[in-house]
């Protein structure tokens, strides 16, 4: 039976409800005799219900008592919602959504402002007849359905725009794949209400920036440029908005148009509507534009703007006037418009690393020190774009200048300690990013006692302070997955929390993917895949260390069916995990280590390597770290896994970079562990290996690679024979070895095929080498 026929209104107590709330909005009731009463029906169980039935159909009652209804109702679902039956919870969504479309304008916009809360409290997952009432709204040609569901999707845009950027069970796109399409279309409308309310809905995106809205920004600027002469004033403010947000936040999607946004701004500054032309200048609110004291913004705007969007195309032309430009840029840090501060923030951070390669300078040391100390005044500043754009600024400085930060560290870290207390949600989660950055920077140079004081406490708060099911964790844990890494083993006073926060979160998500109720939140992917990352994190910051967590945990099953999930994203994290736990600590992975392996191999096969090649490519990486470690355990899959790695390496051609050096290393280590097993085959893969082999770079993971060459042709040397210039190109391909013992290895295979070969056959073989080729070998006595 239907939600709505399970419950009816009682004749009497929606009477009583009806004249309590006529009372309230009228301006002679009592108003606390009033309040007390209606919070003694707060406490029946089916008030809410009441209250929604006055709203969707109390057509005898006035408007404002409907309205008031409803508003009530919005408050009363953030504190009771959670603690209402599952019927009442549904009673209330099903009288809602036939609302939407109601023949009046306020009983739509309450019934939108509702519906927004009411998402907020269920998630989208949740509530999947909400989206499909929106769309079939949307699609309709009645006009009160298209706009009850346009004010309503404006209302969850702007309360909760993150909410439509997820993935949903039963849904084969997000949300905002589905509504930005349709936004963009009612552009167009004939409808003011309508344009109006689609670009405000699409405007809350700009700072979040969607992959939705990024993919479609070219037909939104065209939108944006076809509104910009309007009819409507509030249509020509919201473009305005707009291209403001633009401008400070995502400055390169405007480049190509600079000129004509710049002029359209200035032109809308003598907008007839007072409204457009105070937000075409946003920047200078606090004073009536046609009274400013300072006529020059304009020109300072321009130039900033100008300046920034050619730092890159014309940086050959610019470079021997940087330091005057910069000179030039870092007073406008502190100009008196927030618009001129965030642009200059942008337009700094497109010239960081000519900045930072003049650091050697004493000069230039002193005009990064000004430049630094500038972006991190305006982190601090009481704008919130400007905070935005200066954390943005700084997080680019942080990756160019690297250790050059160390020496300031600590006056870098009280601001973003400051920046903690004046930040709200969405720029904290661009503070998040910022430190984050600064931990990869700086790397063990964060490793001081008092930097860790000034830095961990209010990050271990907010770690403290948010719920599992909070999505502001997502940057949290991205965050602290950097500064695990950039500790190492100091990080241990932090982990155990941290490691078991991430353990719960993982077995949160796994049962709610099977069961949200007993689980008691909504399924969200993401919590995962941040969760093994950190876990990644911990296990490369803390090495060994991590052993003690490891054991005590049921990380290990966990973790195989993470690398069995359909989501790749999920996957490619897992199987990041299950090597960076290999290379630590191995004997914890038994005794599922055949499966891992099993599960591993069967992402190299050649459908799954073009379906998700980070996939394949952490998959290949996780099969050589576990060959290295359990040895002869990796028998009975060696010849699955040369099976799909040889096609990669032969067919190398438009595949991911890393995929095949990481094919070509692991190659390599399977063929040391197991030469018997991949020796027979070596005729089949040499030419196409030793061409991958000279591509990397020299480390450690090259080194394994060539003990597997130098084992393989040792045990089938005939099977290389006919490649043997591959070989010499890839023993070349060494600037320097650092293990003495495979220097000695690759000495004996090279003599042993000089000597095996007959005579001057080596020699013809050396004359079909470049001469630096020739050189190197000479290294290794040949």
């Amino acid at each position: 039976m239907a939600a709505a026929a399970l419950w009816q209104p009682r004749e009497e107590g929606l009477r009583e409800i009806c004249g309590l709330l006529e009372q309230q909005i009228s301006p002679n009731g009592d108003q606390a005799r009033i309040w007390q009463q209606l919070q003694q029906y707060n406490r029946l169980a089916d008030f809410n219900n009441y209250l929604v039935f006055i709203l969707a159909h109390a057509v005898g009652k006035s408007l404002e008592v409907r309205q008031a209804a409803g508003l009530l109702l919005k408050n009363n679902l953030r504190t009771t919602f959670s603690s209402l039956s599952s019927s009442y919870r549904q009673y209330i969504k099903s009288e809602l959504l036939p609302c939407l479309g109601a023949s009046d304008r306020t009983v739509r916009s309450t019934v939108g402002t509702v519906v927004s809360v009411l998402l907020q409290l269920e998630t989208v997952a949740g509530w999947p007849e909400l989206l499909e009432a929106l769309a079939q709204c949307l699609a309709s040609n009645d006009f009160n359905h298209m706009e009850g569901a346009m004010d309503a999707i404006y209302k969850i845009c702007e309360d909760i725009p993150e909410e439509l950027d997820v993935d949903v069970p039963g849904l084969s796109e997000r949300p905002i794949n589905i509504f930005v399409p349709r936004l963009l279309q009612f552009f167009q409308s004939p409808h003011a209400i309508l344009r109006k309310l689609s670009l405000s809905s699409i405007n809350q995106f700009i700072v979040f920036m969607p992959t939705a809205l990024f993919m479609s920004m070219d037909q939104y600027l065209q939108g944006l440029f076809h509104l910009a002469q309007d009819p409507s004033a509030e249509v020509r403010k919201l473009v305005c908005s707009a291209f403001v947000q633009l401008i400070e936040v995502r400055p390169t999607f405007l480049e190509p148009h600079l000129r004509n946004v710049i002029e359209y701004l200035l032109q809308a500054n003598k907008d007839p509507d007072d409204e457009v032309a105070l937000e075409a200048c946003e920047f200078c609110l606090q004073q009536k534009s046609s009274t400013t004291s300072d006529s020059s913004w304009k020109e300072r705007e321009a130039a900033v703007l100008a300046i920034g969007a050619v730092a890159e195309g014309c940086i050959n032309g610019l470079y021997p006037h940087i330091p005057e430009i910069v000179t030039f840029l870092i007073p406008l840090l502190d100009d008196k418009f927030p618009l001129i501060r965030s642009i200059t923030c942008w337009t700094l951070s497109r010239f960081s690393k000519f900045i930072i390669q003049n650091i050697g300078h004493r000069d230039g040391y002193e005009q990064f020190d000004k430049v630094l100390m500038g972006v991190l005044r305006r982190i601090l500043d009481s704008n919130k774009r400007v905070q935005e754009a200066a954390c943005s600024a700084f997080a680019t400085l942080e990756e160019e200048a690297a250790e050059e930060l160390a020496p300031r560290l600590e006056i870098i870290l009280q601001h973003l300690l400051c920046a903690f207390g004046k930040y709200q949600r969405r720029n904290l989660r661009i503070l998040y990013d910022a430190i984050g950055t600064l931990a990869d920077a700086v790397g063990s140079e964060l490793n001081q006692p008092k930097y860790l004081d000034i830095l961990m406490p209010p990050l271990i708060a907010k770690w403290q302070q948010l719920a599992n099911t909070d999505k502001d964790l997502f940057p949290l844990l991205e965050c602290f997955t950097s500064i695990a890494q950039a500790l190492g083993p100091a990080f241990s006073q932090f982990a155990e929390p941290v490691f078991q926060r991430c353990i719960s979160l993982i077995e949160i998500q796994q049962l709610a993917k099977v069961d949200h109720v007993t689980a008691g939140v909504q399924y969200d992917k993401e919590f995962i895949v941040c969760s093994l990352d950190l876990l990644s994190g911990l296990a490369e910051g803390l090495g060994s260390g991590i052993e003690t967590l490891v054991a005590k945990s049921n990380l290990r099953d966990l973790l195989l069916q993470c690398c069995m999930d359909q989501a790749t994203d999920i996957r490619q994290s897992a199987l990041a995990l299950l090597g960076d736990l290999a290379k630590v600590c191995p004997v914890h992975l038994h005794p599922r280590i055949p499966d891992f392996l099993r599960v591993a191999a069967e992402q190299l096969n050649i459908t799954a390597v073009k379906e998700a090649v980070s996939v394949a490519n952490n998959a290949c990486w996780a099969i050589g770290e576990l060959a290295v470690q359990v040895r002869q355990e990796i028998a009975p899959v060696v010849l699955t896994v040369i099976s799909y790695l040889v096609p990669i390496l032969q067919n190398a051609e438009g595949l991911n970079k890393s995929l095949r050096e990481n094919s070509a290393i692991t190659l390599g280590r399977l063929g040391w562990i197991c030469p018997e097993l991949v020796a027979p085959h070596v005729g089949h893969f040499i030419q196409p290996w030793c061409t991958a082999l000279c591509m990397i770079r020299d480390d450690y993971e090259k080194e394994d690679a060539f003990r597997g060459l130098c084992a393989i042709v040792r045990t089938n040397p005939q099977g290389a024979v006919n490649s043997l210039s591959y070989l010499c190109k890839a023993v070349a391909s060494w600037h320097e070895i650092q293990s003495e013992d495979l220097h000695n290895d690759i000495c004996q295979v090279l003599n042993g095929y000089k000597q095996m070969l007959p005579n001057g056959a080596w020699e013809q073989c050396m004359s079909t080498l470049e001469p630096p080729v020739v050189q190197r070998l000479s290294r290794f006595q040949v």
